[in-house]
């Protein structure tokens, strides 16, 4: 079974951002991305309405991180602190040694490649470090933008299911896509 250990935080690098933890600090940020109704379009999730709603979900990034259950990292261009968007691997099946990866990133940021660095950086700690066999992403069929983002980084659609999620008074469609290790991987 797949034993993670997510201390010390594993601060991350790239050429132009800082993958690092959330904190309290940064729950304006947070706050302004996940109000965003043009962002949360394809995150079938409530949008934050309130600071509180805010600092709730970073309470909660942090206690799975504690728990060992998940890890979400903030991602900063790297000359400024401010939160331009998260990535992270939500759900860990240890028993399969699988992991979800989920992204969101500031509409402004977005077809500049800063997505792809922090992708490629997180997979690399995920099949490197985690030492993780596949990774999945399930994925609203209109984006996308979120799709070619996987498919550049060789995920492999597996499946299409069809009004197999219920949100917000709509069945919705469901794509999910993943990543097996490859020799480059390890």
């Amino acid at each position: 079974m797949l034993t993670v250990n997510f201390t010390p935080f594993p601060t991350l690098y790239t050429d132009r951002l800082t993958l690092r933890r959330f904190t309290k600090n940064d729950a304006s940020d947070l706050f302004r991305l996940r109000s965003n109704e043009n962002l949360m379009q394809f995150i079938d999730r409530p949008r934050a309405r309130s600071m509180k709603d805010a600092l709730d979900l970073i309470e909660k990034i942090n206690d799975s991180l504690i728990a060992n259950e998940a890890i979400t990292w903030a991602i900063t261009l790297k000359s400024y602190s401010t939160v331009v968007g998260t990535i992270g691997f939500w759900r860990i099946l240890k028993e399969h040694y699988r992991a979800e990866i989920g992204y969101l990133l500031d509409p402004q940021l977005q077809g500049k490649g800063f997505m792809q660095e922090a992708m490629q950086v997180v997979l690399d700690h995920g099949f490197r470090v985690m030492r993780l066999h596949s990774v999945e992403a399930n994925v609203n069929p209109s984006n996308s933008d979120s799709i070619k983002l996987l498919e550049r980084n060789h995920f492999v659609k597996e499946a299409h299911f069809k009004e197999n999620y219920y949100y917000n008074g709509r069945f919705l469609d469901s794509v999910i896509y993943s990543r097996v290790v490859s020799g480059k991987d390890k």
